[in-house]
């Protein structure tokens, strides 16, 4: 979720007015009890991820990442069909991310792993495992149903709360995107050494909204990490490949992308006057924020732009999420979706956070997003940074690391246009075999799914329909084109 933008239209909002198997009831996951988590097993008889234990955290280390350490247990919880596992990243004994991870339904031991985070910046992971394309979904007050459709269908996944004092991670916050790269890619070279049934499998880094940013800095550490791998005699890390969905790569090109939104017909009828509609800031975020980066005057002009635009549309009480719907409820407290209170109110019961592991000075009452970190990112002017961004989405093509971007038609926030937007100005040496290629549409059952171009590794995909958090508007398709992705195969 892009706050940044959103910290206006909250309180605009706020003043104008297949059968599922029930998982967890009054607080017990199934027959699964929690059970109080020990501070350490016995690490040195971990092999496997299948001798971890569930009573206690065994902390695995690596040679190379002196400063980092990883605390993991097995969870039961969830998916009763697959093992999951919870557990902390420890960096310098001050910084600690919080992560989920689940085995593939399918076949585990040859299955990808896909990494996955949500926005913000600050916001948790838990909104994509318990509302989009999690082995569980938290819908209603009854707590986790299984889910058909989940991503662990064919691949073993992460979830992730990053940066630090997101979620159920804590301790000292980070302000910008760079700052977490070195952590992400310390954490994954140590799990894949640590269980050598995962070495050499091929991995994917996906996320959605503020996770445009993220992700091309964290997968360049990732690539950039072999090198120290591969000098100590280790086995490299097979990064695949990159997916974007609904996110915000270009932070300049988005907000412009508002007037494409509101004004003309692209997703939906004009729903803004003509006078609102005329607007010169794209000239002055061109001169201020690309052909000459000013930090004082490229700031005054995104946040002129985006509150020119973003007011009238805050008015309209849309859901910036999806422009084909209201925003149902109070924003601050479901942000237009009414289950994400329910996934903090369960994430907020203390025998689930002691079957996780949840550390206990992390914050009795969960928070989907942390406000502090939110405000530290955006005081950095971390987003204004798109063209680097995007430099690092190039380098990664360069090296034969495919990268998929993906939106649904519907997000507002960070909608299809602008994310269309920056694939075509993208400079690599596959931009003219990429521009050349029109729309196509593609499907799922076949019905029309939506359209997307692709080539030379860079695939752009709409999913009609769909709005900001795609796998919850239309799993069955969300999770067909990530098989077909990972299968290379074409949309």
């Amino acid at each position: 979720m892009l706050w940044t933008t959103l910290s206006l239209i909250c309180s605009l909002l706020l003043q104008s007015c297949a059968a599922e198997t029930p998982l967890w009831t009054n607080g017990n996951y199934g027959t699964s009890q929690p059970q109080a988590v020990q501070s350490n097993c016995n690490s040195d008889d971990v092999t496997s991820l299948a001798s971890l234990s569930v009573g206690c955290f065994t902390t695995l280390r690596h040679s190379l990442y002196p400063e980092h350490s990883i605390r993991i247990k097995k969870t039961s919880f969830c998916d009763q069909t697959v093992q999951a596992y919870t557990g902390y990243i420890d960096i310098s004994q001050t910084r600690h991310l919080f992560f989920y991870f689940f085995e593939s339904r399918n076949d585990p031991v040859r299955d990808d792993v896909v990494f996955w985070t949500n926005g913000g910046p600050g916001c948790s992971s838990s909104t994509g495992l318990f509302m989009e394309m999690g082995p569980c979904r938290v819908l209603d007050a009854h707590g986790p149903k299984y889910h058909p459709d989940s991503w662990n269908t064919n691949t073993n996944i992460f979830f992730i709360d990053q940066p630090v004092g997101t979620g159920f991670s804590y301790g000292e916050t980070v302000s910008t995107t760079e700052d977490g790269g070195r952590d992400i890619a310390a954490f994954i070279s140590i799990f894949f050494e640590s269980f050598s049934q995962f070495e050499g499998r091929p991995l994917h880094m996906a996320g959605e909204s503020y996770g445009g940013r993220f992700l091309p800095f964290f997968a360049s550490a990732v690539y950039d990490n072999n090198a120290l791998l591969r000098r100590n005699g280790r086995p490299p890390i097979n990064l695949k490949s990159v997916v974007i969905g609904n996110g915000l790569t270009d932070s300049i090109k988005m907000v412009l992308s508002y007037f494409d939104m509101e004004c003309t017909s692209v997703s939906f009828p004009p729903i803004l006057s003509i006078s609102t509609c005329i607007s010169r800031c794209e000239n002055w975020m061109q001169d201020a924020c690309i052909d000459v980066f000013d930090s004082m005057n490229c700031g005054a002009a995104y946040s002129f732009c985006r509150a020119a635009i973003g007011t009238p549309y805050a008015r309209t009480r849309m859901n910036p999420y999806d422009m084909s719907r209201e925003c149902d409820g109070d924003f601050f407290e479901t942000e237009c979706y009414p289950m994400r209170k329910y996934i903090s109110e369960y994430l907020s019961i203390p025998s689930v956070r002691s079957l996780l592991g949840v550390d206990p000075g992390v914050p009795e009452n969960f928070s989907a997003c942390n406000y502090d970190i939110i405000n530290n990112f955006s005081a950095s002017q971390d987003e204004l940074h798109p063209t680097i961004t995007k430099d690092h989405i190039a380098a990664l093509l360069e090296r034969g690391v495919r990268v998929l971007v993906y939106a649904g038609a519907n997000d507002w926030l960070c909608n299809w246009v602008g994310n269309e937007r920056w694939t075509l100005g993208l400079e690599w040496s596959g931009r003219k075999d990429f521009v050349r290629k029109r729309l196509q549409e593609w499907e799922v059952g076949g019905k029309v799914t939506g359209k997307t171009r692709s080539a030379k590794g860079l695939t752009f995909a709409t999913i009609d329909g769909a709005g900001h958090f795609a796998p919850y508007d239309k799993p069955k398709e969300a999770l067909v084109m990530l098989q077909r992705w990972i299968a290379g195969e074409n949309l």
